[in-house]
């Protein structure tokens, strides 16, 4: 094989997807079945302390390949994205699926130990993530004007407002720790958990993104492919939490 089919070769084959996979794997149906069918917090723990951590390098290391591979790499591309975002689809579908199917099946519901979840939170977090999803739209049309400067001042507020969501949801889960209302108190906290938990989750990777977008465009680099699959990602994000908010908060 010639040094030039060689090199092709290794661009095209990725491992990090596969870590990511193994990730979720340990962190999501492992550590949830060790917990709430098993009822072992300690091999829960492990799951996720294994989990979370490959999830975590599987994201760095994917888009440090996207960031310096030459060109919009494989994994990062936008039609790439896509598949990648049906896929999350349905793991969110699955997540609203099993809930449904419990609560219009329960005979009462909400279930006890059931609190009153706050309504002004969610709604502001409402507000910031949508803004978001404007603010890092105006950041594209800078781009494709040439404006790199505008494209990095709007990605920054975009990550800011991200920053701020997560602040407001890590500020309302400690509310609730401290109501006694902890994801093994009923089916409702643990669907509840699961499922806010989740979106949380995909908002520290699409911010995750978005710093492996913003620190080359600092030094004037910029991969306009991988900007658009993030956007994507972004929107997605952005719309996911609709259903979540409607479905764990309002619906009731």
């Amino acid at each position: 094989m010639s040094e030039h089919a060689a090199h092709g070769h290794d661009e095209e084959v990725s491992i990090w997807p596969l870590i990511i996979s193994a990730g979720i794997l340990f962190a999501l149906p492992f550590a949830f079945s060790f917990k709430f069918v098993y009822e072992n917090g300690l091999y829960a723990a492990i799951c996720l302390g294994l989990g979370v951590p490959m999830i975590l390098a599987g994201v760095i290391g994917w888009t440090k390949e996207a960031i310096h591979g030459g060109g919009p790499a494989e994994g990062m591309s936008p039609p790439a994205m896509g598949w990648f975002i049906l896929a999350e689809a349905l793991i969110f579908i699955s997540f609203f699926v099993t809930y449904w199917v419990t609560r219009l099946g329960a005979d009462v519901w909400p279930p006890e130990g059931t609190i009153d979840l706050p309504k002004i939170m969610p709604a502001i977090m409402t507000v910031v993530l949508l803004v978001s999803s404007f603010t890092i739209h105006f950041g594209e049309e800078r781009l494709e004007k040439g404006d790199r400067k505008g494209f990095v001042n709007w990605l920054i507020i975009t990550m800011l407002l991200g920053l701020a969501f997560l602040g407001m949801s890590a500020y309302e889960w400690n509310h609730l720790f401290h109501a006694g209302f902890t994801p093994d108190t009923n089916i409702f906290s643990t669907a509840f958990f699961s499922i806010t938990g989740f979106h949380g989750a995909h908002v520290i990777v699409g911010l995750s993104i978005f710093v492996a977008i913003l620190l080359p465009a600092l030094r004037g680099t910029i991969n306009k492919a991988f900007v658009t699959a993030g956007s994507l990602y972004w929107h997605f994000v952005d719309i996911i939490w609709f259903f979540v908010v409607s479905q764990m908060y309002y619906w009731s």
